[in-house]
């Protein structure tokens, strides 16, 4: 009961922040200079923006995948991708993507035949391949960058760079676990059995590398209308996921535009912060939702069918 209220708490804290946080970032703007601001973006960056967000939740369904084949389970890859895009379509949106895109994932898998077990490890796993792919391209954007990155944080450009190189250290200290030890780590009465070598070289590349398309399109928005870096805009989207992370923001509303905004400045227009949250979030999550519901009712009719087909061979 306290951890339920402890949810809900955390819930309403996070919505208030996120209201708070988007009327600081917009206030100086009415609706149509909003409107105005989409709008001058040219349709060509629009594309491009939708073409990396598009690659970036084909990413995401291999962080299911990399999950699956490590409970030793051979589910097909289409199966693998739907409970992935519905999940974290969802689940990316409306916040606590690991409690709501989790709920989603048991009920298909378990749909499926795998245990409550097999499911907690595969979003386990996938949340570790998350930290893995976030802790690599920080890595970089904070060796590479560290100008930014050091700005921001208020700290100097070699403790930047020192950060950096702990975040590959880390990646690789997870590596080599990963091929030397095959005992579960034990952490009180929590236990983890390392995934083998090749799932962990997947969880690294697959997990980089869709954090480097959602830089992208976010990139590709800012660019329609100032001269922005792509590595500039990594650095803004790392250091709006820190944030994201710190506030625990619904799908990081609000925190996400106020920290990208603070980095990039002007670079960042209204319009190219709207126009991200409306092709990463808000449209996959329009698709997802009424997908999730068509999925539901397939599944209801098959069990009622088969529940009728038991009744008449009793």
């Amino acid at each position: 009961m306290a951890k339920k209220i402890l949810t809900y708490v955390t819930v309403v804290i996070g919505f208030g922040l996120a209201g708070y946080l988007l009327y600081h970032t917009f206030r100086e703007y009415s609706a149509s200079e909003i409107v105005d601001s989409v709008k001058a973006i040219p349709i060509v960056n629009l594309l491009a923006a939708f073409g990396f967000a598009f690659g970036s939740y084909l990413c995401l369904t291999g962080f299911d995948w990399a999950g699956v084949r490590y409970v030793k389970n051979d589910l097909a890859y289409p199966k693998i991708a739907l409970a992935s895009f519905v999940a974290l379509s969802i689940g990316q949106s409306v916040g606590l993507a690991g409690l709501s895109s989790g709920g989603l994932r048991y009920r298909y898998y378990a749909h499926w035949g795998m245990s409550t077990e097999d499911v907690a490890k595969i979003v386990l796993l996938s949340g570790v391949t998350v930290g893995l792919g976030m802790t690599v391209l920080s890595g970089i954007v904070l060796i590479v960058n560290p100008k930014d990155a050091a700005s921001v944080l208020r700290m100097g450009e070699g403790v930047t760079r020192a950060i950096g190189f702990a975040c590959f250290a880390a990646t690789a200290g997870y590596l080599a676990l990963a091929a030397f030890l095959r005992t579960p780590l034990k952490v009180r009465a929590w236990t983890f059995q390392m995934p083998t070598l090749r799932i962990a070289v997947a969880q690294v590349v697959i997990g980089t590398i869709n954090f480097a398309l959602v830089s992208a399109c976010l990139r590709e928005v800012m660019a329609a209308t100032a001269d922005v870096s792509y590595l500039k805009a990594a650095t803004a989207f790392v250091l709006a996921n820190l944030a994201i992370l710190i506030t625990h923001a619904p799908g990081g509303l609000g925190v996400l535009e106020a920290t990208v905004r603070h980095v990039m400045g002007d670079q960042a227009s209204i319009g190219s912060l709207v126009a991200f949250r409306v092709i990463y979030f808000f449209i996959p999550f329009f698709i997802g939702l009424p997908l999730a519901v068509i999925v539901e009712g397939i599944f209801r009719a098959k069990k009622a069918k088969a529940a009728v087909a038991l009744g008449a061979s009793a």
